[in-house]
């Protein structure tokens, strides 16, 4: 084994282990090492974990890491530790990963569910996620955490080396949309006032030649009123609950989907007419083949979606737009539900 590196405060080096971890350990240590001198807006790190008694210590912290939290390597695993306020993970709904849900798990829930999260982790080969922490200057900042994982069996042991990021701008945009109203309490979705941004980006993108059309959806839960005068209103709270998260793992990355209010929720999906109605059906087909379950009470629904395009208009501003569309959206409540019209 080659020299150890420079304040190297880790174990596995020293430790008895395989030749094959203490190999690999040293050519990742050496290219985080590398890497940290170049002061890049990053903040590499190497932890181990020991699966026999649950410890997991670092291997290789970069120096920002260490100037941020003021510590030093020794102590910078519980100096962390006790730093964060919650941590939030990233879920996959689709395998084309286009889809995004996020978990937030609070400080007192990490100490009980840390060894589920290093199982979990360990499983997926991956970390991401994005941690809330004080500083000791007492400032609050976001780091986001994107890693690799490596296992080591015949060790016991579990590598993961990546690097720290300060989001903290990012989150606190993110924070102040949802604290201004942006998404709704109850389902999650943006509200309809961000149908007008998504309106205006869209027809952003349409003047400059990067698409075609954008088709707007209305859409509305056919025989809402019954569900919530025969099961109550907290089987209504679970159905739109249910409904949007539904339709927020149908959707594609270029469809987006919101709650216009009540039982009514929209849709804008780039491309033509047909592109909306495509788009529309597929939520159609999955809503009505989807059993919603609720303290021993199984439902169906079905929606009615009405779809109006650019393409329709020579001159097309959101209002005249959405007026199609819920025009067309009252034609299939009239023409018996579960339908989507797209054209008159």
């Amino acid at each position: 084994m080659k020299q150890l590196p420079a304040n190297y405060s880790g174990r596995i080096l020293k430790g008895v282990f395989s030749y094959t971890l203490k190999k690999r350990t040293l050519s990742v240590i050496q290219a985080s090492a590398a890497f940290d001198t170049y002061n890049f807006p990053l903040m590499p790190y190497i932890t181990a974990w020991n699966q026999e008694d649950n410890t997991i210590w670092y291997e290789f912290v970069g120096q920002q890491f260490l100037d941020l939290l003021e510590t030093n390597a020794t102590d910078i695993s519980k100096v962390f530790r006790d730093s964060i306020q919650d941590q939030r993970i990233f879920h996959y709904t689709d395998l084309s990963q286009s889809e995004v849900e996020e978990e937030i798990i609070t400080r007192q829930q990490i100490s009980r569910k840390r060894h589920n999260l290093r199982r979990n982790v360990q499983m997926n080969k991956q970390i991401e996620a994005v941690y809330q922490i004080i500083l000791p200057s007492d400032r609050t900042i976001w780091l986001k955490d994107r890693g690799r994982i490596e296992n080591f069996p015949n060790d016991t042991i579990t590598l993961t080396y990546g690097c720290l990021t300060d989001v903290t701008k990012e989150m606190e945009q993110k924070e102040l949309l949802e604290h201004i109203g942006y998404f709704d309490d109850l389902t999650g979705l943006p509200k309809r006032n961000i149908m007008r941004k998504l309106f205006e980006v869209r027809t952003g993108e349409r003047q400059r030649g990067y698409i075609n059309e954008f088709s707007i959806l209305m859409i509305d839960i056919d025989h809402f009123k019954s569900i919530n005068d025969t099961h109550g209103h907290q089987m209504g709270d679970f159905v739109l609950k249910e409904l949007a998260s539904l339709m927020s793992s149908l959707k594609r990355k270029e469809e987006d989907i919101g709650r216009y209010g009540g039982e009514e929720f929209y849709g804008i999906s780039r491309g033509n007419n047909q592109s909306g109605v495509e788009f529309a059906e597929r939520m159609r087909r999955n809503i009505e083949n989807h059993t919603f379950s609720h303290n021993g009470t199984d439902l169906h629904i079905t929606i009615s979606t009405g779809v109006a395009s650019t393409e329709e208009f020579d001159q097309c501003g959101m209002d005249s737009l959405l007026a199609l569309a819920d025009k067309r959206l009252y034609q299939a409540k009239h023409e018996g539900r579960n339908k989507v019209i797209g054209s008159l």
